[in-house]
C-alpha cells in the first residue's frame, strides 16, 4: 500500500510539493513524502535554535536514557516490520536488512552505554605558582543544533548513527533522510517520538531542491553537521558551513585489498565474496580492487567468479534473495557502462558484465582492468570486483595507495610479518587482517581519509563530537 507523509516540523505550513519514493527492484511508486521549502527549513531551525538556547529546558540525562531505553524495546518489538520496509524502500535483501536493524537497536543501547561511562576529566593544578589553590575539571554540554544528511544505503541504521547520538547527548537535531529511502528514517523518528522525545528535540524533512538543503546545511545557527554522501556535495557543503559549525563528512572508498601467496584461498574467498557483492556493492568499503600475488591471482578471481555467479540477485523482500536491486535505473546504465568500457581495455571478464533488468546488475569480476579504467580508479558503488597481479608487494601497496581516497582496506595472509608490513604501508583509517574491507561493527572508528570524509564515525566518537568538553576552574 502506498504512504503518503508529511513534514515532520511542528508548526510548519503544508508546502504542497511531493516527493515519489519508488521500490528499486520494480520501480513501483511505495511513498510521496511532502518536501520542505526554504519556510519549513526556517520553521524546523527556529525551534531547534530556540532548545538549544534555552538552557533550562535541557533534557537530563535520566530522561534520555529512558527514551532510549523505550525506543530500543519498540524497535525490537518491531524488528521483522522495520526490515521489510528498509528491504523495499533500499533494495538491501531481506536477510542483510535483518542484520541492519539489529545493528540499529543495538546502537540505540550503545548510545546509553555511552552516556553512562562517559566523563570528563581532570585538568593538573597546583603544579606551579600560578595554579597553586586551583581544581579544574570538564563537564560535558550539547554542541548545539545538529543537521544530519544521510545516505539511501543503510536507510534505518545510517540515521541511528546520526540522530541517536544527537538525542543521547542531548542535541535539538533536524534529519534529511536520502530523497531515495526517506520511510524508515521518517518511521524511527515517529518511534523516537512515541518512546517521550518531545515532537521539536527531533525533525525530519525531505528536500526536492538543492538550495533548500542548503540553507538548512549552512545556516549560522548549525552548530554541527552530519553528512554522509557523496564527495561532491559533502565537501561543497562543508566550504559553505557558517563560521563556527563543526562537521563529519563520510564519503565513498575504492576499498583495496592486498592477497599474499600464502593466504588461505578457502578462508578468502568466501569474505571477499560477501565483502564485493554485499548490498550489491553499495557500500562505501566494499571491496573493489583485490591486489593478489601472481601465483595464485587467476585462481582467486576465478574462485571469487564462481562464488559470485551462484549468488541469487532478484526481489530484495524474498528470502532467498543474495544480491538485491541498485537504487536506481540509471546507476545500472553506469555501472554497465564502466564494465563494458573496461572488457574493451582489456580486461578479462570472468563472469557477470551483464544487466539483468532495469534495476539489477550480474554479480561482475573483472581480471586485471587497466590500471586508468574507471572500475580502477573511482567508487564503483556497484556488484563489481576488479583483481591484479603482483610480483611485488610494495608495488601493490602503492598502486592501492595511488589514489585520492581512503577509507578502509584489508590484507590476506597467514604471516604476521607481512600482515603488519600491510597495515604500516596502507594508506587507510582501519586495516583488517584476514577480513573484507566491509567489516564493521557500531563502537570502533569508522573515518574516511583524503577525500572519503573528514572526522570519525562510530556512535561514542560521533556522540564526542557532537558534545563540546566544557571546563570550570576553583
Amino acid at each position: 500500500m502506498e504512504r503518503h507523509l508529511s513534514l515532520m516540523v511542528p508548526g510548519a505550513a503544508a508546502t504542497g510539493r511531493y516527493i515519489d519514493v519508488f521500490a528499486p527492484f520494480n520501480h513501483e511508486r511505495i511513498a510521496r513524502v511532502e518536501a520542505a521549502d526554504t519556510a519549513v527549513v526556517e520553521q524546523a531551525l527556529s525551534t531547534a535554535a530556540a532548545l538549544h538556547a534555552d538552557r533550562s529546558g535541557w533534557l537530563p540525562v535520566p530522561e534520555r536514557i529512558a527514551i532510549l531505553d523505550r525506543l530500543a524495546t519498540a524497535m525490537q518489538a518491531e524488528a521483522e516490520d522495520l526490515a521489510r520496509e528498509a528491504a523495499l524502500e533500499g533494495g538491501k535483501p531481506l536477510i542483510d536488512s535483518r542484520i541492519e536493524v539489529a545493528r540499529a537497536i543495538d546502537g540505540i543501547r550503545l548510545c546509553i552505554e555511552t552516556l553512562r561511562t562517559q566523563a570528563g576529566q581532570v585538568i593538573p593544578m597546583g603544579i606551579n605558582t600560578a595554579s597553586l589553590g586551583r581544581t579544574a575539571f570538564t563537564m560535558h554540554e550539547p554542541i548545539g543544533v545538529v543537521v544530519a544528511i544521510s545516505a539511501f544505503n543503510h536507510p534505518l541504521n545510517l540515521i541511528v548513527h546520526q540522530v541517536a547520538p544527537a538525542v543521547a547527548v542531548g542535541c535539538p537535531v533536524i534529519v534529511k533522510p536520502a530523497e531515495d529511502t526517506p520511510l524508515s528514517c521518517f518511521r524511527f523518528v515517529e518511534m523516537l517520538r512515541k518512546a517521550g522525545l518531545p515532537d521539536i528535540w527531533c525533525q525530519a524533512l525531505v528536500v526536492d531542491e538543492l538550495a533548500v538543503a542548503e540553507a538548512l546545511v549552512t545556516d549560522p545557527r548549525v552548530g554541527f553537521l552530519s553528512f554522509i554522501g557523496s564527495a561532491r556535495v559533502g565537501w561543497m557543503l562543508r566550504s559553505r558551513l557558517a563560521p563556527g559549525a563543526r562537521c563529519a563528512l563520510e564519503h565513498g572508498g575504492v576499498a583495496p585489498v592486498i592477497v599474499a601467496p600464502d593466504a588461505d584461498l578457502d578462508d578468502a574467498v568466501p569474505k571477499l565474496v560477501k565483502g564485493g557483492f554485499y548490498h550489491a556493492g553499495q557500500v562505501c568499503v566494499s571491496v573493489q580492487r583485490v591486489f593478489a600475488h601472481a601465483s595464485i591471482a587467476r585462481e582467486l578471481a576465478q574462485r571469487i567468479a564462481d562464488a559470485a555467479s551462484r549468488l541469487v540477485v532478484g526481489d530484495p523482500t524474498i528470502e532467498a534473495t543474495e544480491v538485491g536491486p541498485l537504487i536506481r535505473p540509471t546507476e545500472v546504465d553506469r555501472v554497465d557502462q564502466w564494465v563494458r568500457e573496461a572488457v574493451e581495455a582489456g580486461a578479462g571478464l570472468l563472469c557477470g558484465g551483464q544487466r539483468i533488468s532495469d534495476t539489477c546488475y550480474q554479480p561482475t569480476v573483472l581480471l586485471n582492468p587497466p590500471a586508468d579504467a574507471k572500475v580502477s580508479t573511482q567508487e564503483v558503488f556497484g556488484p563489481v570486483v576488479c583483481a591484479y597481479e603482483w610480483d611485488d608487494i610494495d608495488k601493490a601497496i602503492e598502486q592501492a595507495n595511488a589514489l585520492p581516497y581512503a577509507f578502509q582496506a584489508a590484507v590476506f595472509s597467514t604471516n604476521i610479518d607481512t600482515a603488519l608490513h600491510a597495515y604500516r604501508h596502507l594508506a587507510a583509517s582501519a586495516v583488517m587482517v584476514n577480513d573484507h574491507t566491509a567489516f564493521r561493527v557500531d563502537w570502533m572508528p569508522f573515518a574516511g581519509l583524503r577525500q572519503s570524509g573528514l572526522g570519525v564515525g562510530g556512535i561514542p566518537y560521533t556522540m564526542h563530537d557532537m558534545q563540546i568538553e566544557k571546563m570550570i576552574v576553583f
